[in-house]
């Protein structure tokens, strides 16, 4: 029998796997209109809870309070999933819930939060009272209701709220640091001290209830006992950052930096304050130059604290480089940047700090090394083979500089930088045609030089245009190319009126540079227009403080010009005194002057 069974069971099993299957359909469930609502939130908690569909449970929330909008379980649910996306509609439904039933806890803590984020206090004191009534034995209604009192500008009421809450539940840490802090602000420093007392008495061990006592002694002015407690605290917890925090702040408040600077000494050397915090602070003490030279060792203190903490962090090695550069310690600082150069990962910022010092100190061939260094570690970074570039023509090797500009220039990304480049070029071609006019024995002005066409000398000027005209279609405003590519203009006397143009946009760009406005004047005088020209130089000789040879030597070219053959010749004077470049061109001029005088009837004549 037994047997048998089991023949029929299997027989049914395997029939059934080959049996055709029939879809099924499903048929929604028929919901009675008066559980409608009740079946519409069951499913939009599913969405929520099970399925985490957000958008799929908000629909069905609200055809179930649109289905009964005195249906209070929805309203809440709705208020509770727009609390934050939604504030003002969340604050809708909280009010519709509340209206269901006014005696419900969860809905009018969720009506009180609504209305805490829609900013509408007034009526979250009056939704807290009710709590309050409710639920007298929660300790949180009253520490929101004194915070909220105090957000109205109503401290006292904060106060009595927490005195009535200290009644029902004794004292209660949380409250009470509330309670001291509405104290302090009230001015109420006698009551403040005494719940200070009373936090000691209850937890002597804990450093910030001494340093709460500390800091209100200190605020009127009981340093004695100010000191005693913060000295209490330090002896419980010396490595505490709030301890020595409070310490240096408390020096730092009565001017005794020195011993202020002393604990955050120690804090510099422990671990719990966070070193982006001690390097900010460093940055604040020692932005004031006065400051920095008065408490000098402090500071030195407090850096090389850091260096030898940190001596492997990018930011730590920059500060201490920095300090030891702002104290006039450049050869250390170059040691130390030195010693980084191998890091791993290798900082660029190293590398440029040592090739800005060797520079500095006009050392090329240490230059030039450290360029390489760098380019072999950074061989995609444009900047390096620009320095390269300047390294290079500084030594008078343009062919050389030139071709690193090049190679700067197909590795920069932006147009304002190979607009620089173009400028850079422009500065060596300029620098070639100045050799060039050299090696052919002339002993020429720069005017001269620019006012011939043919010759070796012409065409690295024409190269040197070039690369201005390049420059300034990348980069149109640049001061410096617009400045240049005028001087070098009128010095040739071509294209003046354009020349003009450009040097007037340079002094524009940048207002109050002498050195463009000589060339705006320069080109003035070259148009003939002395007047303006006089008034323009004038005004660069005031904006002066080099008292460069060179304006000297054009305001008297400008006074020539003029018939102002008197004044002409003292700034000719101190042009020549002062090491102008060309000093056979004043010689000149003084001999024309000469015979300007003796000749019987002068003509003005441009020197």
């Amino acid at each position: 029998m037994r047997k048998l069974l089991t023949i029929l069971a299997l027989t049914a099993v395997i029939g059934g796997a080959f049996a055709r299957k029939v879809p099924q359909t499903r048929h929604a469930p028929q919901i009675p209109d008066s559980l409608r609502s009740i079946y519409l939130l069951t499913e939009g908690i599913k969405e929520a809870f099970i399925a985490q569909d957000t958008a799929a449970a908000r629909r069905a929330f609200e055809q179930a309070a649109i289905a009964d909008s005195a249906y209070g379980p929805a309203q809440y649910e709705l208020a509770s999933l727009l609390l934050y996306s939604d504030t003002p509609k969340a604050l809708l439904h909280a009010e519709e819930a509340v209206r269901s039933d006014t005696t419900d806890k969860w809905y009018l803590l969720l009506l009180a939060q609504a209305q805490v984020l829609n900013e509408e206090y007034r009526n979250a004191i009056g939704t807290y009272e009710r709590l309050r009534g409710l639920d007298p034995q929660n300790p949180d209604c009253y520490r929101v209701l004194a915070i909220l009192y105090d957000q109205e500008r109503q401290p006292f009421s904060a106060i009595a709220i927490l005195d009535s809450a200290e009644v029902r539940f004794g004292r209660i840490e949380v409250l009470s640091e509330l309670k001291h802090r509405l104290l302090v602000g009230t001015r109420q420093y006698d009551r403040a001290i005494a719940e200070a007392q009373a936090l000691i008495e209850a937890a002597p061990y804990k450093t910030e209830n001494h340093l709460l006592l500390g800091e209100l002694y200190a605020r009127q002015k009981k340093d004695s006992l100010a000191l005693a407690q913060f000295e209490e605290a330090y002896r419980i917890d010396s490595t505490d950052v709030a301890v020595l925090a409070t310490f240096s702040e408390f020096y730092n408040e009565r001017r005794d930096y020195a011993a202020a600077l002393s604990y955050s000494g120690r804090l510099f050397a422990g671990d719990e304050m966070p070193l982006e915090e001690k390097i900010n602070y460093f940055g604040r003490i020692t932005a004031d130059r006065k400051f920095y030279g008065n408490y000098y060792l402090q500071i030195n203190g407090l850096a090389t604290t850091l260096a030898l903490k940190y001596p492997h962090d990018a930011r730590v090695v920059k500060l201490y480089a920095d300090h030891l550069i702002a104290s006039g310690r450049l050869d250390e600082a170059l040691d130390y940047y030195k010693m980084h150069l191998d890091d791993d990962p290798p900082q660029l910022d190293f590398f440029n700090a040592v090739i800005d010092i060797e520079n500095y100190r006009e050392r090329p061939d240490s230059v030039t090394l450290y360029i390489n260094r760098a380019i072999r570690l950074f061989p995609d970074n444009p900047d390096l083979y620009l320095r390269k570039g300047h390294s290079l023509a500084y030594m008078k090797h343009y062919d050389e500089a030139l071709k690193f500009f090049r190679n700067s220039l197909k590795l920069a990304q932006s147009d304002s930088l190979k607009g620089a480049i173009w400028n850079f070029m422009g500065d060596v071609y300029h620098m070639q045609a100045q050799q060039a006019a050299a090696k052919a024995g002339k002993n020429a002005t720069e005017e001269e030089m620019f006012a011939s066409r043919k010759g070796p000398a012409a065409r690295y000027m024409r190269k040197c245009y070039d690369a201005y005209d390049r420059s300034l279609a990348l980069r149109q405003d640049n001061p410096m190319v617009l400045n240049n590519y005028a001087y070098f203009l009128a010095l040739a006397e071509r294209d003046l009126e354009r020349a003009l143009a450009m040097a007037e946009r340079a002094i524009s760009l940048e207002q109050g540079n002498s050195t463009y406005l000589d060339t705006y004047a320069w080109i003035l005088y070259r148009l003939g227009r002395y007047d303006e020209a006089k008034k323009a130089m004038q005004q660069a000789l005031s904006l002066d403080r080099s008292e460069s040879p060179t304006l000297q030597f054009h305001y008297g070219d400008i006074l020539a010009a003029r018939g102002e053959y008197f004044m002409a010749e003292i700034y000719w004077r101190k042009a020549l005194e002062g090491g102008y470049e060309n000093p056979d061109a004043i010689i000149e001029r003084f001999q024309r002057i000469k015979q300007a005088r003796t000749s019987v009837s002068p003509t003005p004549e441009e020197p």
